[in-house]
């Protein structure tokens, strides 16, 4: 039987972006920043990043607090809806606001983001071949760290909606040989001052 090590997976949020979301502010440069200097004693192999302007802006940001640790472009790792469930499966009680929420989305993005939500998952999850534990992080968005979060806790497919992550903001899931995937980190801003830990989020669930 080929060996397998575990893989450590480290998700974040881009970091804030301007209104028109074609760059990052002044503050979310600032957290890309913070964001690198937190990972700098982690055995990081690849920073994965989505195509869109402020994701490739924070993994190179993060990587500039690195030392010689490689971003790359994962079309996987991008802005789209991962799973668009049926009204059977929601609450009755939420259901026209979830699907209401869903349907403001381009149809494109909700016909081809299921496809690359499952991209995601053979690319980014699991234990990896060798003998040799790989560290990876992914520069996204909000709707792929709830995607990946729900599929290690094993939730039903449509709770990746309802999930917040705060921009540079830290995930880590543990996917070991024979043991079910465990979330070390959620959402952790540790590494941020107060005034920049929750941009990214409605204001009503700031705390």
């Amino acid at each position: 039987m080929p060996l397998t090590a575990a893989r450590y997976l480290y998700l974040t949020r881009h970091a804030e972006a301007t209104a028109d979301e074609s760059e990052l502010t002044a503050a979310g440069r600032h957290q890309a920043a913070l964001l690198g200097e937190r990972l700098r004693g982690v055995p990081l192999t690849a920073i994965h990043h989505g195509p869109l302007a402020r994701a490739a802006q924070t993994a190179r940001l993060v990587g500039e607090q690195l030392d010689g640790v490689p971003a790359q472009l994962a079309v996987a790792a991008g802005d789209y809806i991962p799973y668009l469930p049926s009204r059977e499966e929601l609450p009755a009680e939420t259901a026209d606001a979830m699907l209401g929420f869903l349907r403001q989305f381009p149809a494109e993005e909700r016909e081809q983001g299921p496809g690359l939500a499952e991209a995601a998952l053979a690319q980014f999850t699991g234990p990896v071949a060798g003998d040799e534990p790989r560290h990876e992080l992914v520069v996204t968005h909000n709707f792929l760290v709830g995607w990946l979060l729900r599929a290690a806790l094993d939730a039903p497919k449509w709770r990746w909606m309802g999930i917040n992550h705060a921009n540079a903001a830290l995930t880590v899931i543990r996917y070991a040989p024979g043991r079910a995937p465990a979330v070390l980190l959620f959402n952790d801003t540790g590494h941020l001052p107060a005034e920049l830990r929750w941009t990214g989020f409605p204001q009503e669930l700031h705390i």
